[in-house]
């Protein structure tokens, strides 16, 4: 079912974040008890002959074995709390340089189109973009706790050696693990691996201690830093073992959820040729990741092997390239290895081995992707549609857009950035330009007179002060793109707005409130703009939520709350908003408890109902979003406000919804 698909793979990842958790203690059990049987042999002889399940409860065997846990616990939590800080401490863990949103460089420009097309066609806001200008080899990744915060990081040879077909295969390949959740996993599995790899790296550092110096004389000191090098050796033994059973946890973790991405980037891009190139590519020129010590640790995030490695059919990450071209299209490696024979040597070009089977795409499409809608051809702008035209959208249609990319999502993002004039583009990228959009916003559909004494409201400040020269430049193109494009042009913005610093940030949030507020009313838009911006600015921004609640029991008050505010949203009466709130609280409230609804939703109350709902498992959102949903679409359709307030409790859920001009059903 398409709309339980998305949330089905939320919890998945979320449920194999748990299996990671389980395994790694397993592991760390199994190194523990091979410390402590080195242990034991080494101090045997000077101290009673126990039997070795005896000597563990000594004080020396735990002793050993809590030093070990220790050591791995710490490595570990050192690691995790490194990475704490999300997708840019990742990419700068491998030494990538962010790209400046204005770029000039036509490769690195020809990837932020890419991606803010994907980015407004799926509902995220546009990643933050990253190169490794050292690498030449092709591969990419994405990195984070939320898709509102994640970063994308490419080598430069995916910039030189790719087509732009290619490298969208590869954009839509790793929006596939953002939307689905993968990234958390992939970051966590990082630091359970540097964990593990502790023992190894004391070991080495003893074997090098012990045998670093003569050891031919017979004193008691060269006999000593022999028997230190024999301990290093053996630790340096079984943290490897332990690495290598990391790295099966890390293939068997990554391996079918890169089958799933190959799957999602052709369901999104409706190019099966693009990521197959791309892959064939990798195939004859390789991916691996020379110029960072971490490629072994990053192996299981990346489009293709980072890594050399032994043992690769069993320790790889990903399937073998060409059982990965295999299942997008019957065929299409046939056809890629024509297209170079006649400029290639046949012997460059690498032959399929034998008894390739791969899981046809279509299984993988209808197992886990929804299935492509068709083309855009022929339809109109959707940014030149009127409100009035918008298509319809029921109810029992808003779930199962989560997390989804349609062509009509992508044909209206196209047009979206195609209207876009390169001044009013520009300022999205710069710090002071996003500001005054945050504002223009809010004041574009006033006059003059009354935008004059709006903006007066924010105090003076050499970055979060009205700017009147910067507003004229942007106040004309947001009234003539209209409702439908607010929030995409938003999220085009969000990267020069997370540059702010803390402080700015809340200025910023307080600013906008103070504007929304000024008419002493708030608008659905107004609610949705500054509830989006403290989710994604506020204190806490980019931070993994952990599901809490299992049930709709314990967050009933915060479900009352939301959907009192979407039916009153559905309805101006107050006889229908209260029928609207009753039908949509059935599934989560007995009827007896429903006679009246909450009367006022404050903005500070809001907030606290969403941060409880965020913690919701993701298989009892969809209903969640059905419901208010319900509430906005009980007379046949949803408007551009009613969509807007519905993208930000998907938002505030960590549930991409994709604009109303992208979702034609």
């Amino acid at each position: 079912m398409a709309s339980g698909s998305f949330f089905q793979r939320q919890a998945s990842a979320r449920r194999n974040t748990g299996l990671l958790i389980v395994l790694f203690l397993t592991a760390v059990s199994l190194i523990t008890l091979a410390v402590c049987l080195v242990g034991y042999l080494v101090t045997r002889s000077q101290t009673s002959a126990l039997p070795f399940h005896e000597w563990l409860l000594s004080s020396h065997g735990l002793m050993t074995a809590g030093a070990v846990v220790a050591l791995v616990g710490t490595g570990s939590l050192v690691r995790w709390a490194d990475l704490a800080r999300g997708g840019t401490r990742v990419a700068k863990m491998v030494g990538a340089r962010p790209i400046d949103p204005d770029t000039r460089d036509p490769e690195e420009r020809k990837l932020r189109n890419i991606v803010e097309e994907m980015a407004i066609a799926s509902g995220v806001p546009v990643p933050d973009l990253y190169v490794m200008e050292q690498e030449s080899s092709i591969n990419a990744f994405v990195a984070g706790y939320t898709p509102g915060e994640a970063v994308m990081v490419v080598t430069h040879g995916a910039l030189t050696q790719l087509t732009r077909d290619e490298l969208q295969g590869v954009v839509g390949h790793e929006f596939s693990h953002i939307l689905n959740g993968d990234m958390r996993i992939n970051v966590r599995l990082i630091a359970l691996l540097a964990g593990i790899l502790m023992i190894g790296q004391v070991g080495q550092f003893l074997l090098q201690s012990g045998f670093s110096r003569r050891r031919y004389r017979s004193s008691k000191d060269d006999r000593a830093q022999v028997a230190l090098g024999l301990v290093g050796l053996a630790l340096l033994i079984i943290g490897y073992v332990g690495v290598f059973f990391g790295r099966l946890i890390q293939a068997a973790v990554s391996r079918q959820r890169e089958m799933l991405a190959d799957a999602s980037s052709v369901q999104f891009t409706r190019n099966p040729e693009g990521i197959g190139g791309a892959l064939f590519k990798i195939g004859l020129k390789g991916g691996y990741l020379d110029t960072t010590g971490h490629a072994s640790d990053m192996n299981h995030m990346c489009f293709g092997e980072a890594a050399r490695m032994k043992f690769s059919s069993l320790l790889a990450s990903h399937p073998p390239v060409n059982e990965r071209i295999n299942a997008i299209q019957p065929g299409l490696l046939a056809r890629l290895r024509s297209r170079v024979r006649d400029t290639q040597p046949s012997s460059t070009i690498r032959q399929a081995p034998a008894g390739d089977k791969a899981m046809p795409l279509g299984d993988l499409v209808n197992q886990f992707v929804e299935p492509a809608k068709g083309t855009a051809g022929g339809r109109s702008s959707p940014i030149a549609r009127s409100v009035a035209s918008e298509p319809r959208v029921t109810a029992e249609t808003l779930s199962s857009r989560v997390g989804t990319v349609t062509a009509q999502g992508e044909q209206f993002a196209s047009d979206l950035l195609g209207r876009l004039p390169a001044t009013f583009r520009g300022l999205l990228y710069t710090r002071a330009g996003a500001i005054q959009l945050c504002y223009g916003l809010l004041v574009y559909q006033l006059t003059a007179a009354e935008q004059e004494k709006t903006l007066a409201l924010v105090a003076s400040h050499p970055v979060l002060g009205a700017q009147a020269d910067l507003l004229d430049k942007l106040l004309p193109t947001l009234s003539q793109l209209g409702e439908p494009a607010r929030f995409p042009v938003l999220e085009l913005a969000m990267p020069a707005l997370r540059k702010l610093d803390p402080e700015e940030r809340q200025g910023l949030i307080d600013n906008v409130e103070k504007l929304a507020a000024a008419d002493r009313r708030i608008s659905l838009f107004e609610l949705a703009l500054t509830t989006f911006l403290w989710r994604h600015l506020g204190a806490g921004a980019g931070q993994n939520v952990p599901v809490k609640y299992r049930s709709y029991r314990q967050v009933v008050p915060a479900i009352q709350l939301l959907l009192s505010l979407f039916a009153r949203a559905g309805s101006r009466d107050p006889q229908e908003a209260l029928k609207l709130y009753q039908e949509a609280m059935s599934g989560f409230a007995n009827k007896a408890d429903l006679s009246s609804m909450p009367h006022k939703v404050s903005m500070q109350k809001l907030k606290s109902a969403l941060q409880l709902l965020s913690r919701l498992s993701p298989l009892l959102k969809p209903a969640i979003i059905d419901a208010c949903g319900h509430c906005v679409s009980h007379d046949g359709q949803v408007d551009t406000k009613e969509y807007e307030l519905m993208r930000l409790v998907a938002d505030q859920l960590d549930c991409p919804m994709p604009p109303l001009s992208g979702c034609g059903v």
